[in-house]
């Protein structure tokens, strides 16, 4: 029995692997939509915008995209199949990059906005590509197929920003416009790819199998997971966010903020080739604590100074941080269910972070605007300080608990 259990498990992880491999391509792609809006959006906004203090709409429009787009892609999922899900999210992409042109064409802040918003949606499926790496795989691999495809984003880090670089002037004086067309392009190029990825339709018995939503998400270890995503990802999209317009404030040029965005998104998928064997070797829990101690690590030298280095050394810090949290905080996710309750926890779990997330990136605009970098760094330090607190709460009760049942198991009738 063993030896076939054994078998199914190598046979189940084959085919992992092979969607691993498309998985990762897949988020390479996307992750160019994310980098595009990013390295482009605040200073767009900032051109198109009635108000300065509007500038950084077209971003917080992603975030909400990305939140209203949750909950959706798991219904769909659940449905239909995760690659109905992926294939619709790469045609919103192409959508996005379309509209995205013609906005900076004709001058349509409201369009443009309209456009990021569709970016957010197009992402808010990207992010379940995480999750879909996972399906059917053992328990000993999940880590590291998360880890894998999240790395396909080193290759993002490369091509969003270089793809600004290389076309933004393409349309003068319609700077960006050009950019966004390649972007669209390259939605449809990774719509060929998750079109390929062997995921049936689930089974009859998991479209209503499984326990209640309540109950999976009032666990101790499901709150933590959750939180320590909510605050991972949301307080690195505010520095994020915020960094290039806060560069252009400070007087350095578009190539700087480029490049900056750029070795961002590296740091931020670069760890992923290590990240879940870090997870197997010392557990979730304390990857999650670094990554957050390392986004607190950022902020600080973000209010060390102005230089292009300290908006890089922030940026790059940053990044590893939210690798290291948020891969962490999803591995941790995938502990709390069973396999017919995935898409249900996990659209939920994606809902709260980018909801979080959205919330607070339309604060990030009057923020900086109003209170400059300084504040925007300061921002960071009570949620991480928090979320290190439930980390150890949840810790502390998880020894506790085998403490008592290893008791029990030795001294039953002490107990």
């Amino acid at each position: 029995m063993l030896d076939v259990t054994s078998a199914h498990e190598i046979a189940a992880d084959a085919r992992v692997r092979a969607n691993v491999v498309r998985l990762a391509a897949a988020q390479a792609l996307t992750g160019a939509n994310s980098a595009v809006i990013f390295a482009t959006g605040a200073i767009v906004g900032a051109t198109l915008a009635p108000d300065m203090s509007f500038a950084t709409v077209p971003i917080s429009m992603y975030v909400v995209g990305l939140a209203a787009g949750t909950l959706p892609t798991g219904a769909i999922s659940r449905r239909f199949g995760r690659r109905a899900a992926f294939v619709i999210g790469t045609g919103l992409g192409t959508l996005t990059g379309l509209l995205g042109s013609f906005a900076i064409l004709h001058g349509s802040f409201a369009l443009f906005c309209i456009a990021t918003f569709l970016g957010g949606l197009y992402g808010s499926v990207a992010q379940s590509y995480r999750f879909a790496a996972a399906d059917g795989a053992s328990a000993a691999y999940r880590p590291k197929a998360v880890s894998w495809v999240m790395a396909g984003g080193v290759f993002a880090g490369v091509l969003g920003p270089q793809l600004v670089q290389w076309t933004m002037d393409v349309w003068q004086p319609y700077l960006f416009a050009f950019s966004f067309l390649v972007q669209a392009a390259v939605a449809l190029i990774a719509m060929g790819i998750v079109a390929g990825v062997d995921m049936p339709k689930p089974a009859p018995a998991d479209l209503h199998g499984g326990r209640p939503l309540l109950t999976i998400v009032t666990q101790p270890r499901f709150i933590a997971a959750a939180l320590c995503g909510i605050i991972s990802y949301p307080m690195m999209n505010l520095v994020m966010t915020s960094a290039p317009l806060a560069m252009k404030m400070c007087g350095l040029s578009v190539s700087d903020s480029n490049f900056g965005i750029q070795w961002h998104i590296v740091a931020m998928y670069g760890p992923s080739f290590f990240t879940g064997t870090l997870i197997a070797r010392f557990g979730a829990q304390k990857v999650v604590a670094a990554g957050l101690l390392l986004e607190a690590g950022a902020a600080g030298i973000g209010l060390s100074g102005l230089t292009a280095m300290h908006f890089w050394a922030t940026l790059i810090v940053l990044g590893v941080g939210w690798n290291f949290s948020f891969i962490g905080a999803s591995a941790l996710v995938l502990e709390t269910h069973r396999s017919q309750e995935r898409n249900k926890v996990q659209a939920f779990n994606d809902f709260l972070v980018f909801g979080m997330m959205a919330i607070g990136s339309f604060s990030s605009g009057q923020l900086l605007a109003n209170y400059g970098w300084s504040a925007v760094n300061l921002v960071v330090f009570p949620p991480v300080v928090l979320g290190l607190v439930v980390l150890s709460l949840v810790s502390w009760a998880r020894r506790r608990k085998a403490r008592l049942e290893a008791a029990m198991g030795e001294f039953p009738d002490a107990i």
